[in-house]
């Protein structure tokens, strides 16, 4: 028998073979998870310090026969032709013939049958269909691209670059309880790992930090069997603008055809959700005709507060944490640890723990038994939940003005809820519901369900996460919201522990706590919306009112003036409550200076006053039920300075100088 070894793995071999747990499963979703996490990345180095965000994203396609030549991988004569897979037999051509004609036949007969339902023309139909069999085609066909991202963060101290993303499960989010937008510290790490197993080219970094006078350059790769960064080029280079910031520049293997609407719609959503930042997307084709560049504005200058670290709470310790935490601990007294290491764990609650343990020593001194003593009676304790003041929510300012922005809806509802928790750790779920609009992302006779995870779109397994679940359970219609208006639904949730289910994070289980705060914070926009709603009903029914009131204006005119032309001749003696101003009237009816024209234009006057003062009485009678909505201007430049505010009961006013 032969005998077996022993063998170990390094993380960043267990990674690479194990890439799906991070996302980077085919080529095409590679790329879409690639574009995110370098885009996650500058966001959390940009609010670390502040700064409003500035993203740039560039995506270079590059042929296989370009990336040849870049790379100098010599092209080799096909001799043999039946060995390669692209190289199509005759019986594998009539085959695909056949099937392609009873595909056109059948996608006819559809298209036929959905122009008849939806009014679109069947050319249209039949064109949107085979632009996307194109880009499904093009799966088979190798297609690489230089991706590089770019943005105006904290940057990278110039001797740590290499270790920061050059070495896996080294990160500063392992022992902090913390809100933060990555789960496993790994981001570019992965994006560097799938660069290498595809193309076996070097990741390029550029960075400053704040008063560094020149701008570091690294190009390195990973030793998978170490863990450990190999760099090829380290330079400094010259800093003549003062640039704060990282770019990251890679060269992966991808499919931008399959992932495209993806990955914009990705952009769009981080968009919604951080208005206060500025992304610029930018795709160079291969053929110039389909390069083209987006641009997501920024429209605020409010960022919400940077989540702070918090202490674990002590019902969710476990006992090697709480091993850990004892040794790197120098308190002489267990209250004094118990009570300074854990949230929610008053001076005095820890001296009646420890009253009630029996177990009054310094905790560096306890062994095994007393340990699992501790612990044991810590799941026992009946603690206060955590209050959620280190969270950071985008804020209803933010999530409403992110919804306007991208989706331009007719109307948008907000709130945010209390803080709950799950497990020891705190959440908070903020929702936005809006109606209308002419944005494609939002489709009429269905809830459009819109997900994020500490401040992160979700866009996989829709169907299983809690969100899409409890917004389908709501009953839209008690609201007097019908689907037919086309209604988007927003829904974050932050927390220092997001309940992902699977290892990727791309959705959010069945969970009871959950569902239920998602539920008040839909049910409460929903209310609002009936709201606004009804005011809106109210103000097109008095405008119908008014419509038909001046479509008799003209016949009630004409019939006045009739009328009081007949009183022109009346015998002047046997006038009865015959006033001034009437008579006035009438003698300007008989020498014709008072015409139905006049009629007209008095009874228009009234009307409108009437409805103006209607609608001002309904206003003033409403004003203490309706919802106070900030709106931002966005400035015309941020070096222009201001005039000192005016402020009134309404608003408040800032002329530029």
């Amino acid at each position: 028998m032969v005998r077996k070894v022993s063998q170990q793995k390094s993380p960043a071999e267990f990674f690479a073979e194990n890439k799906t747990i991070a996302g980077f499963d085919t080529p095409a979703k590679s790329l879409y998870t690639s574009v995110r996490e370098l885009v996650e990345n500058s966001l959390d180095a940009a609010e670390r310090v502040g700064v409003l965000p500035d993203v740039n994203v560039t995506l270079e396609e590059i042929s296989l026969e370009r990336f040849q030549k870049l790379y100098g991988v010599e092209a080799t004569e096909r001799i043999d032709k039946g060995l390669y897979k692209d190289v199509e037999t005759e019986k594998e051509r009539t085959a695909r013939m056949k099937k392609q004609k009873q595909a056109r036949d059948k996608a006819e007969r559809e298209a036929k049958k959905k122009a008849a339902k939806t009014g679109e023309s069947v050319e249209d139909i039949l064109r949107r269909q085979e632009a996307g069999r194109k880009a499904a085609a093009t799966k088979s066909r190798r297609v690489f691209y230089r991706l590089t991202c770019k943005d105006n963060g904290s940057g990278m101290p110039s001797d740590d670059i290499p270790n920061m993303l050059g070495r896996v499960l080294s990160s500063t989010k392992y022992n902090s309880v913390m809100q933060t937008r990555g789960k496993f510290g790994l981001g570019a790490k992965m994006v560097l790992i799938w660069s290498q197993m595809r193309v076996a080219q070097p990741m390029e970094v550029k960075s400053a930090v704040s008063g560094q006078g020149f701008v570091s350059f690294h190009r390195f790769n990973i030793d998978l069997h170490k863990n450990a960064p190999i760099v090829r080029e380290h330079r400094k280079l010259q800093n003549p603008g003062n640039w704060r910031g990282t770019e990251i520049s890679v060269v992966i293997e991808g499919n931008f055809g399959s992932y495209k609407q993806k990955l914009l719609k990705y952009l769009k959503l981080i968009a919604i959700i951080t208005p206060y930042a500025s992304f610029d997307f930018r795709f160079v084709a291969e053929e110039e005709k389909n390069s083209f560049y987006n641009t997501y504005t920024r429209r605020t200058d409010r960022m919400p507060e940077p989540p702070r670290e918090a202490k674990h709470h002590p019902s969710d310790v476990d006992l090697e944490l709480l091993k850990k935490k004892i040794a790197g601990s120098t308190n002489k007294k267990l209250s004094k640890f118990l009570s300074g290491d854990f949230s929610n764990i008053t001076s005095t609650m820890a001296n009646r723990m420890v009253t009630e343990l029996k177990l009054d020593i310094a905790p560096r001194q306890m062994n095994d038994s007393q340990l699992l003593k501790l612990h044991n009676f810590m799941q026992q304790v009946r603690f206060a939940d955590p209050d959620g003041k280190d969270l950071s929510p985008a804020g209803e300012y933010n999530l409403r003005l992110g919804v306007m922005k991208e989706l331009n809806p007719d109307m948008v509802a907000t709130h945010q809820g209390t803080a709950y928790a799950l497990e020891g750790h705190a959440f908070i779920v903020e929702a936005a519901v809006s109606i209308g609009g002419k944005d494609p992302a939002i489709e009429a006779n269905q809830l459009n369900v819109f997900r994020f995870a500490n401040r992160i779109p979700l866009l996989f397994e829709q169907g299983n996460d809690v969100i899409t679940r409890t917004a389908n359970q709501l009953k839209w219609n008690k609201y007097k919201i019908g689907l037919e208006q086309g209604i988007g639904v927003f829904v974050s949730i932050v927390s220092t522990k997001i309940p992902f289910k699977g290892t990727s994070k791309e959705y959010i289980g069945e969970n009871d706590k959950i569902s239920a705060a998602i539920k008040r914070s839909l049910e409460q926009c929903a209310q609002q919306l009936r709201t606004k709603l009804a005011k809106k009903e109210e103000a097109k029914q008095q405008g119908e009112k008014k419509k038909n009131l001046e479509l008799y204006i003209p016949d009630v005119s004409r019939a006045v003036h009739r009328v009081l032309s007949t009183l022109k001749d009346f015998d002047q003696t046997k006038k009865r409550c015959i006033r001034d101003s009437q008579e006035e009237l009438l003698d300007g009816i008989k020498k014709r200076k008072v015409l139905v024209t006049h009629f007209t234009e008095a009874l228009k006057k009234y009307v409108d006053k009437k409805y103006e003062e209607d609608g001002l009485q309904y206003q003033m009678q409403n004003k203490n039920k309706s919802r106070v909505e900030d709106i931002f201007l966005a400035s015309l430049a941020s070096e222009q300075k201001l005039m000192p505010p005016l402020t009134n009961g309404v608003c408040t006013i800032q002329f530029l100088k």
